[in-house]
């Protein structure tokens, strides 16, 4: 697959596997624990290298770190783990008011950050991303979380940052207090607000992580995308991820699935060359 140097010095196939399906949070169906085992395998075994997660994927006693951790510890050598720490200490904080959520405070972000390396088994994390936004944005500007996260990194905790459901003054806060490996943001085919964003990341050398890159709950609708998946002999969902490798080599897709075929189509979408013309078509 394609690659990118994630931080400068991790490299990272472009399509990755995001793990909160494998739990059902915060809502939806989940696969089955032997199922969601083997999807973790089998996506290593197809050249994966880059699995995104948090300790706060977790619903009725499934926890995506723990499953990583049964399914691939000890890791292989080039296996990137990304996690990320935010409003959220735990996964049921989801239906907290936003008054009560504390993950942003330096004891939450502590917390979360030795939750991470606690359930995933490491003494050190890859990449955190420190996730902004949800119902706290109002309440906690990005600079003083950012800046514990630096001071955990400084003790050897975290190997490189990021950020995540960030704005455009939010990524260049961030930039200024700290180096930044990657964004996590919405974007798709259907949703291209953060198009300055992308290629602001891509003149930085930092790359560019769209959290839903084929629709997350809401699926992608765009015109001609049917077609041009006909005309590909291809799904939807595998044309949305190769306009998202097109759109820009900093573009990094984690999509996620609880189906062992999903999983298949999704890797095999790196290598779906997608026309001038359809591109065109595509916007």
């Amino acid at each position: 697959m394609n690659r990118w140097a994630l931080g400068g010095d991790l490299g990272v196939a472009r399509i990755g596997y995001g793990a909160m399906k494998l739990t059902g949070w915060p809502r939806g169906d989940r696969p089955s624990r032997e199922t969601a085992l083997a999807i973790l395998r089998r996506a290593v075994e197809l050249g994966v290298n880059h699995i995104d997660t948090s300790h706060y994927y977790a619903r009725d006693g499934v926890a995506a770190n723990e499953l990583i951790r049964e399914a691939l510890s000890p890791y292989p050598a080039d296996l990137v783990i990304v996690t990320k720490v935010g409003a959220l200490v735990e996964g049921s904080d989801v239906a907290l008011p936003a008054a009560d959520m504390t993950g942003l405070t330096p004891d939450g972000l502590r917390r979360g950050v030795e939750a991470n390396l606690r359930s995933l088994g490491v003494d050190r994390l890859d990449v955190v991303n420190l996730r902004m936004g949800d119902r706290s944005r109002s309440q906690t500007p990005l600079a003083p979380p950012l800046t514990t996260l630096l001071a955990l990194r400084e003790e050897g905790l975290i190997r490189h940052l990021g950020v995540s459901n960030v704005t455009a003054d939010e990524f260049a806060q961030a930039r200024a207090i700290a180096p930044i490996a990657c964004v996590q943001n919405l974007y798709n085919l259907s949703k291209r607000d953060d198009d300055p964003l992308v290629d602001a990341c891509a003149d930085a050398g930092i790359a560019y992580v769209p959290y839903f890159p084929v629709g997350g709950f809401q699926p992608i609708k765009a015109g001609h995308l049917d077609a041009i998946a006909a005309r590909h002999g291809v799904t939807v969902p595998q044309v949305a991820l190769a306009w998202l490798l097109a759109r820009s080599p900093n573009i990094l897709a984690i999509p996620g699935t609880g189906s062992l075929a999903h999983l298949e189509e999704n890797i095999a979408a790196g290598t779906l060359k997608l026309s001038e013309e359809d591109l065109a078509q595509l916007g």
